[in-house]
């Protein structure tokens, strides 16, 4: 049983945001703090490790992972699609390649321009450097006294500075920071990884650089391993949550809001539950209806992507073999003795690329990921050998789908639909973008002495070979967004407050309030988000 039942907030789940929400709002000793989180701790050495995605992202170790499925995709020949999403404190932070991108100015400006008032790229900026202590750069695009540590690799792969070299070859520029004045380019990531301290090489997830440090607040209560159920609402007004945990039910208070903070597949679940939603859909699951609003689950973007796979001799790349015993067995003393820097501290995905389908276009619209290892279906599948990879994926995909539920049991999974490809366009810019990488980036000089032998596309030669192999193998980057949509139209779920329309004291802050996906990786932007809701929270505090 936990000392208190009331508290001034709640905060459901704590992932990106999540835990940046229970550090923020726990600063003010006269405000109370729950944070309940499903999963546990994030602390397992699997966690720390950035090579621990290897079995964290597959679903191997599933205590850290979701492993949701969508249902089957028409636009992936009927095939279900993978939606791994972190489980414990840190959330998806706590499992993914640690890649710190913030997306491109002109997103946070178009948000804006949809009625999001306040969240203009000027708007957000302050937040992202609030947040971060970068290892590399100090100017006006990023911070150096946040809490979140951000740095350059240690000591990257050799074939990944080539893959940038051939990138340039091919006539596009090198892009020194993809989160400073340009992104269009190539270059290495920098990583949500500690560069300083005790921990030097760890990831520095969400958890681990706003939360564990101050869990022994005497007003912060963070409650692991517990399935929040619903959110209590009596007229009108968000009162509380009911969670689950050790096969008992409790339920507590919030004096001042509930703040929704699971997820874009699980936040919109738990409205729905609570019976805020699309009323059609509610009443058929025999859920009583508080507030009519169609927009919850609607709005689903995703970054679709696919991969294709080089067999190479090239020295150092990593595959399934003696050698890389022995780089292991390497990486792991390099751990022990010399600060994490080594081979363990590798987030596979080291050097990617932002690109323009033409050269006329305003920004990016592809993302390029390089990774030093064959895989393929998320990791669940190794291919024999050593090689590397491209991960092909583009930016804003027209193709929007929805989450709904499954049954009105608070343990189901949700439905996940994310109509991948569904609209002829993103598979027509995926075509072009593939084509460009075989074609042109890895046959330019710096790649092509490394011997690559593709998988699977040696025969490929039309257009439609190419939508044959792109409709068999694409999937998800991992980053779903937008299905409690923030804006002022029928179909916004949150104000730009990130108030939730028709219920007083409920909030939803994570990836899910997003009205557009962003042209890159999102967990920097679900972090700005954690941090821009509590500054508007306190405000709302002192009114």
């Amino acid at each position: 049983m936990i000392p208190q039942t009331k508290f001034d907030y709640i905060i459901v789940g704590g992932g990106s945001a999540g835990c940046v929400l229970a550090a923020r709002l726990s600063e003010s000793p006269d405000v109370s703090v729950c944070l309940i989180e499903a999963g546990g701790e994030g602390k397992n050495l699997s966690i720390r490790m950035p090579v621990g995605i290897a079995w964290t992202i597959s679903g191997y170790l599933k205590k850290y992972n979701w492993a949701f499925e969508t249902i089957p995709q028409k636009g992936l020949n009927g095939r279900k699609g993978y939606q791994p999403r972190g489980k414990g404190l840190g959330g998806s932070s706590a499992i993914n390649a640690s890649l710190y991108v913030r997306g491109h100015y002109s997103d946070y400006d178009h948000w804006a321009t949809l009625g999001c008032d306040g969240w203009a790229y000027k708007d957000v900026l302050p937040y992202f450097t609030k947040s971060e202590t970068n290892s590399a750069f100090a100017n006006d695009f990023h911070g150096n006294s946040g809490e979140l540590q951000v740095c350059d690799q240690v000591a990257p792969n050799a074939a990944s500075r080539d893959f940038v070299r051939a990138v340039q070859a091919c006539g596009h520029p090198e892009s020194a920071d993809f989160n400073g004045s340009n992104q269009h380019g190539a270059g290495l990531y920098q990583l949500t990884q500690f560069f300083k301290g005790r921990r030097q090489g760890e990831r520095c997830s969400s958890a681990a650089a706003f939360l564990h440090p101050v869990m022994d607040r005497s007003n912060l209560t963070v409650i692991t391993k517990a399935r929040v159920t619903k959110i209590n609402i009596s007229d009108g007004i968000a009162t509380g949550v009911v969670y689950k945990k050790s096969n008992r039910l409790f339920e507590i208070t919030a004096g001042d809001e509930v703040i929704l903070c699971a997820g874009s597949l699980q936040s919109p679940q738990l409205l729905m539950l609570s019976g805020i939603g699309p009323a059609e859909e509610l009443e058929e699951h025999g859920i009583v209806v508080h507030k009519d609003l169609s927009g919850v689950g609607e709005n689903l973007q995703d970054h679709v992507n696919v991969s294709i796979g080089y067999r190479s001799k090239a020295k150092g790349l990593i595959g399934i073999g003696f050698p890389s015993v022995i780089l292991a067995a390497k990486g792991l003393l390099d751990w022990i003795r010399v600060g994490k820097v080594g081979a363990l501290s590798t987030p596979f995905s080291e050097a990617g690329a932002f690109l323009k389908s033409d050269p006329a276009m305003s920004r990016p619209d592809w993302q390029l990921h390089f990774t030093i290892c064959m895989e393929e279906d998320h990791g669940r599948r190794l291919p024999l050998g050593y090689g590397y990879s491209f991960y092909i994926g583009i930016l804003r995909p027209h193709s929007v789908g929805k989450v709904s539920l499954s049954s009105a049991h608070p343990c189901e999974p949700p439905v996940i639909d994310p109509k991948f490809l569904e609209d002829e366009r993103d598979l027509d810019l995926l075509v072009k973008a593939c084509k460009h990488v075989v074609e042109k980036i890895n046959q330019a000089a710096p790649l092509a002495k490394h011997g690559g032998k593709p998988l699977r596309i040696a025969d490929i030669k039309t257009d439609e070979q190419w939508r044959e192999y792109i409709t068999n193998r694409a999937d998800t980057l991992y980053h779903p967004v937008g299905t409690c949509k923030m804006g002022i139209d029928t179909m916004a779920v949150v104000d730009p407050q990130l108030r939730v329309y028709g219920i007083k004291g409920l909030r939803v802050a994570d990836a899910s309030i997003m009205p557009k996906i962003i042209g890159g990786n999102t967990n920097a932007t679900t972090i700005m988000i954690g941090e821009k809701a509590a500054d508007m929270i306190l405000a709302a505090r002192l009114e």
